[in-house]
């Protein structure tokens, strides 16, 4: 019998006995489709993929009266109560902390959201993948993709008070920008894929990554400067395992480029460490070993979500 799989081939299905209380048992067997096809089929549903980011942000506002007015208001409200709790009430020692730390959320609040996102996105839309042929890992690919939206509004918030506060972001390294978020949304992918595949055989898996996350998220240098993590750890030389962390490189290209002050003067007069004096070609050289690494990674998640996606309407 020949059903139809994610990519709308056609995967065979064999008959493994015979039950006289059942007419017939049916095993699906995984369907053979390479990486480079799942690819090829990711592409032809893009436009699917745009429909599924946009209904993600429809839901999130729906019945809302200032709608994506929201997705400004929030971050902004965020950054001013930081100004004035840190900055003006409890005398943090960095300089302009809040717009350090808007800097540093802009890259976690994708990745968190996307990966988060997408570890229930198979899941959560189970009639969905029961009824119609279409590449599942779409799916979770749209969780990155509102994620990146979302993104995209706070960035206008955080360019806002960039001018507010007359910070002028470092030129020198702007440009690392959009290569540092090509390299966070890659990764972002390359795990959404992954830990969606799994999540329909292992539903605990959703609630870990939420644990997981509140972990990783004080491993990434954003409330507190990188300077004062690596210092601890210079004397037993892991500074580099501190760098394995994806998301740092890219939260310190980001702080690097739009806070733009590595020792800047704070309270009394003392300077303060904050980011590395890194050139800019290491930074390029770092985020382009993560470009590598997560397309890598991404080829991976892709052929592990094939070989699990066979049983899924058995799992679903």
């Amino acid at each position: 019998m020949a059903l139809p799989d994610a990519g709308g081939k056609v995967a065979q299905a064999e008959v493994i006995g015979y039950d006289p209380m059942r007419t017939l048992a049916v095993h699906l067997v995984r369907p053979k489709m390479s990486i480079w096809a799942r690819l090829a089929a990711i592409w032809r549903y893009r436009d699917l993929l745009r429909g599924l980011v946009a209904k993600e942000i429809r839901v999130k506002y729906k019945d809302s009266a200032l709608g994506f007015i929201w997705s400004l208001l929030n971050p902004a409200m965020f950054i001013l109560i930081y100004y004035i709790v840190f900055q003006k009430i409890l005398g943090n020692g960095i300089p302009l902390f809040a717009i350090f730390l808007a800097t540093g959320l802009l890259c976690w609040n994708l990745f968190q959201a996307g990966v988060l996102g997408a570890t229930g996105s198979v899941v959560n839309n189970a009639s969905l993948v029961k009824k119609v042929a279409f590449p599942r890992e779409i799916l979770a690919l749209a969780s990155v993709g509102s994620a990146l939206v979302f993104f995209l509004f706070q960035a206008v918030v955080l360019g806002v008070f960039l001018l507010v506060f007359g910070v002028t972001p470092d030129l020198g390294y702007v440009w690392l920008a959009p290569i540092a978020l090509l390299a966070l949304l890659i990764v972002s992918s390359a795990l959404a894929v992954l830990l969606s595949a799994i999540n329909v055989y292992m539903r605990d898996m959703q609630h870990l990554m939420e644990i997981l996350l509140q972990a990783w998220f004080w491993a990434t240098p954003v409330v507190y400067p990188f300077m004062l993590m690596a210092s601890k750890i210079a004397r037993l030389h892991l500074v580099w395992l501190y760098l394995v962390n994806p998301v740092t490189p890219v939260a310190l290209t980001f702080q690097r480029a739009f806070y733009a002050k590595t020792d800047p003067i704070g309270v009394g007069g003392q300077v303060v460490h904050i980011l590395p004096h890194y050139s800019a070609m290491w930074y390029l050289g770092v985020l382009g070993l993560f470009i590598v690494g997560g397309s890598a990674l991404f080829l991976v998640a892709l052929s592990v979500f094939g070989r699990l996606e066979g049983n899924f309407a058995e799992e679903l």
